[in-house]
C-alpha cells in the first residue's frame, strides 16, 4: 500500500480529481443601507422646509431691529397709489363737494334756527294774526258785494260805501287824523349810531305787522315817505327830526310788539348800536299829524 495515496472520500470512487478554480476578484464593499422597518404603519416623513417669502418689489425690505409699528409706518408712508385710485378719490371728492353744496343751499340760514320756543310761538301767533286780518278783509269785501247786489236802493248803499272808503283812504294817505289802539316806540340814541336805513327797517316791520297809521316825531308817514341822513339826525320827506325818535303806531298791539322783539329783529338790531328801545302798549293812540292832499297833474277820474 503506497503512502502517497490520498484517502478516499465517501462516494468519491471513480471521480477524477478536479483542477483548482481560479479565485474571483474581490469586489469593493458597499456601504450598508439603513434598514427601514417594514410593516403596516410607517413613520411620516418630515415636512419640507418652507420657502422664504420675498417682500414685494415696491416695499422696502425689513431692516433688522425694527419693531412692528415701525414696519407698519414704513409700509404706509409715503403712500403708494395707482392712477385708478387717484381717479376714484377725485370722483369721490367731487361727489362729496356737490352734496355739501346742495345741503348748504337747502339749509335754512335764518336767525330763527336758534330762537327759543317762546319766540317761535310768538312769531307763529303773529303769522296767524296776519292771516286772520286778511280773512276779515276778504269777508268784509264779500259782505259789501252782497249788500250792493241785494239792496233795494243800490245808489244810496253805494254812496255810503264810497264815503267809508274815502275815510279809509284818507287815513292811509295821511289827510285825516286817526285814533285807536296801538303802541308807542321810543328810540334813544346817545351815540348817534342809528341811521335812516334802520328807521326805515323799523317802519317796514311795523307795516308788515299790520300798522294802519304811523307818525314819527310829528311827521305823518305814508306810502310815499322817504328817509335820508342829515347832520346830527334823520330827515323824513325832507323834514329833519332828531333823537329820541318816537313812533306812534295804530294797530293791534298783540301783533305790533312781538314783531319788534323777534330774534334778530328791530329791537336787537338797534340795541347792537347801543341804542335804547322802549315799547309801550296803549288802548288809544292819536295820530293827528296831517299831510296835504296832492292834486294830480295829469290823472283824472274815469267815472
Amino acid at each position: 500500500m503506497s503512502t502517497n495515496d490520498s484517502p478516499e472520500e465517501p462516494g468519491g470512487e471513480g471521480r477524477p480529481p478536479q483542477p483548482p478554480q481560479p479565485s474571483a476578484p474581490s469586489q469593493p464593499s458597499q456601504p450598508s443601507q439603513p434598514s427601514r422597518p417594514v410593516g403596516p404603519q410607517q413613520s411620516p416623513e418630515p415636512p419640507p422646509a418652507p420657502e422664504p417669502v420675498e417682500p414685494p418689489a415696491d416695499e422696502p425690505p425689513a431692516q433688522p431691529g425694527e419693531t412692528g409699528r415701525q414696519r407698519l409706518a414704513a409700509g404706509l408712508w409715503p403712500p403708494r397709489v395707482s392712477r385708478a385710485q387717484l381717479i376714484v378719490a377725485l370722483l369721490l371728492f367731487v361727489l362729496g363737494l356737490g352734496l355739501a353744496i346742495q345741503v348748504r343751499s337747502n339749509s335754512d340760514s335764518s336767525a330763527l334756527r336758534g330762537a327759543r320756543q317762546e319766540d317761535l310761538v310768538r312769531i307763529l301767533d303773529e303769522l296767524d294774526g296776519r292771516t286772520k286780518r286778511l280773512e276779515d278783509e276778504k269777508q268784509r269785501l264779500e259782505d259789501q258785494r252782497r249788500e250792493l247786489e241785494s239792496s233795494s236802493n243800490q245808489a244810496e248803499e253805494a254812496r255810503k260805501q264810497t264815503v267809508e272808503k274815502e275815510r279809509q283812504l284818507g287815513i292811509l294817505a295821511g289827510t285825516v287824523a286817526a285814533q285807536g289802539p296801538g303802541i308807542t316806540l321810543k328810540i334813544t340814541d346817545p351815540t348817534g349810531q342809528v341811521e335812516s336805513d334802520q328807521l326805515l327797517d323799523t317802519l317796514q316791520e311795523l307795516r308788515a305787522a299790520g300798522a294802519e297809521a304811523i307818525q314819527i316825531n310829528g311827521v305823518r308817514v305814508v306810502a310815499g315817505s322817504y328817509f335820508s341822513d342829515e347832520n346830527g339826525g334823520v330827515a323824513i320827506d325832507g323834514k329833519k327830526i332828531t333823537q329820541p325818535y318816537e313812533f306812534k303806531v295804530i294797530g293791534k298791539p298783540q301783533d305790533l310788539e312781538p314783531a319788534l322783539n323777534i330774534p334778530g329783529g328791530v329791537v336787537q338790531t338797534l340795541e347792537k348800536e347801543q341804542a335804547t328801545v322802549a315799547v309801550t302798549r296803549s288802548a288809544k293812540i292819536v295820530v293827528d299829524a296831517l299831510r296835504a292832499a296832492k292834486q294830480p297833474d295829469y290823472a283824472r277820474s274815469s267815472s
